[in-house]
């Protein structure tokens, strides 16, 4: 049955995608236009020189309802103008898009834009085969401005954008509003640290021997999450903002403060262990075996619909003597490669810019469960009336704009990150089978600064 409702989802969503898509602005013609004015719309537009459609190759990792949703403003996008052709092609998970594109990168075999990962903001820089969109908005006159605060602020490096914010999640609670009703707990009250995860926790496994109370995928990008909520920093040198980092950032106190929150409901029988395995967590939230897990904002919609019981969405948890800072921005952005023709780049500035737009980031945030890139999409007919029947929705968007921004909150900016990230999850997953806090701790902080110092040394640093 859940298959059925997710296939049922992705096909609502497609439509309600292509509906709200079919409305962008029609683009400029130049048939009719004399060999002068052809020229000055293909160097704005980015218009081949022979008068056919420019193409952009635009490599993703859009899968599932994301893909469905982008493949319908790609399909719009095309549609509404003459002079740019956009194809969209998938390339497997991040990971995967990143290695193929250092295979090809200076090639005739590249992109002309690519979807990364946020966390290889730096290897993309590293590469020296991008071309930074600062470029392009200087060019441009185009406002960064207007786009979410929080969002901007991590892809902004040094008064620099060297990419275009995409697609952005952060973590939330979900919780199982009918549990805590059950267990005496106020549904609407949901726990905001974590002791009073633990305490809901204890009550919604004694009113329910067959439920645990909490359960956190062992995966890295939740336990920085988790980590910035404490105002604690990834990286030293303000998150590899200031300098180039040398070593971790947090402290003892900081960083074994996750490990022992989770020991705790491990030891009261609470905690439900899922491993790395985020798909199994969320099938184990919808069959009730779990009343709360951690995990992206950009599954709300799938959890909300697919749930048979009322869903509650929550701020991420903090310790209690830390005042809560907020989240750091996760999921993608969009990468300009150099050493394409200027027709070329300047097509996909133009598709780049149309993906900002309000009624596009609307159906996106609708459509998907990622945030808006654009802040003025949530005032769209689609947004509000989605906001008004699912009101988790404006949970998320609210922990966003209420994030206080500070280097914790930024996100740390390294090229090591993806493999911090697997140390840490090395880490947590032992923690949650019984290993000792103290020692999987120190092992896991002796090879994340291993990594860190490796990096640097490949590099020819320090």
């Amino acid at each position: 049955m859940f298959k059925k409702n997710l296939m049922f989802l992705l096909a609502l969503g497609l439509l309600f995608v292509l509906a709200a898509c079919g409305s962008g602005e029609e683009g400029e013609s130049t048939a009719e236009a004399d060999e002068s004015a052809e020229s000055s719309s293909e160097e704005s537009s980015g218009e081949a020189a022979s008068g056919e459609a420019q193409t952009v190759t635009f490599w993703h990792s859009m899968g599932g309802a994301g893909q469905e949703a982008l493949n319908g403003i790609v399909e719009d996008y095309n549609a509404s103008q003459d002079a740019v052709q956009v194809n969209a092609e998938y390339q497997g998970s991040y990971d995967e898009s990143l290695t193929k594109f250092n295979a090809v990168a200076g090639s005739d075999s590249a992109p002309t834009m690519i979807q990364t990962f946020e966390i290889g903001t730096m290897s993309m820089i590293n590469s020296g085969q991008i071309k930074p969109i600062q470029d392009f908005i200087d060019a441009d006159g185009y406002d960064m401005s207007s786009l979410e605060e929080n969002i901007i602020n991590y892809y902004k490096l040094d008064d620099t954008f060297y990419s275009m914010p995409f697609n952005s999640s952060t973590p939330v609670m979900y919780y199982n509003k009918d549990a805590f009703e059950a267990a005496g707990l106020d549904p609407e009250a949901p726990p905001e640290t974590f002791e009073e995860v633990e305490e809901a926790s204890r009550a919604i496994t004694e009113s329910n021997p067959e439920m645990k109370g909490f359960a956190l995928q062992a995966y890295g990008w939740l336990w920085e999450q988790l980590l910035a909520n404490q105002g604690a920093l990834l990286l030293n040198n303000d998150n590899g903002r200031g300098d180039t980092a040398t070593e971790i950032g947090w402290t003892e106190e900081e960083g074994k403060s996750i490990f022992n929150w989770v020991e705790n409901m491990v030891n009261d029988g609470t905690f439900a262990n899922y491993g790395t395995n985020g798909d199994n967590m969320m099938a184990g939230f919808l069959a009730e075996d779990v009343s709360m897990f951690v995990q992206s904002s950009a599954s709300s919609r799938d959890v909300i619909d697919n749930a048979p019981f009322e869903v509650g969405i929550a701020y991420l948890p903090h310790p209690g003597e830390k005042e809560r800072e907020g989240v750091v921005i996760g999921g993608a952005s969009l990468w300009m490669i150099d050493g394409k023709p200027e027709a070329e780049q300047n097509a996909a500035w133009e598709f780049m810019k149309y993906l900002q737009t309000p009624q596009v980031q609307a159906e996106w945030h609708v459509g998907t469960g990622y945030f808006a890139i654009n802040p003025e999409a949530y005032n769209e007919d689609v947004a509000v009336q989605a906001h008004e029947e699912m009101p988790q929705l404006q949970v998320t968007v609210d922990q966003l704009q209420e994030t206080t921004s500070s280097y914790a909150t930024q996100g740390a900016l390294m090229d090591m990150l993806p493999e911090g990230r697997k140390v840490m999850e090395t880490a947590l997953e032992a923690v949650y089978n019984g290993g000792d806090v103290d020692e999987e701790y120190s092992n896991a902080v002796e090879r994340y600064n291993q990594a860190i110092e490796q990096a640097n040394q490949a590099r020819g640093g320090e």
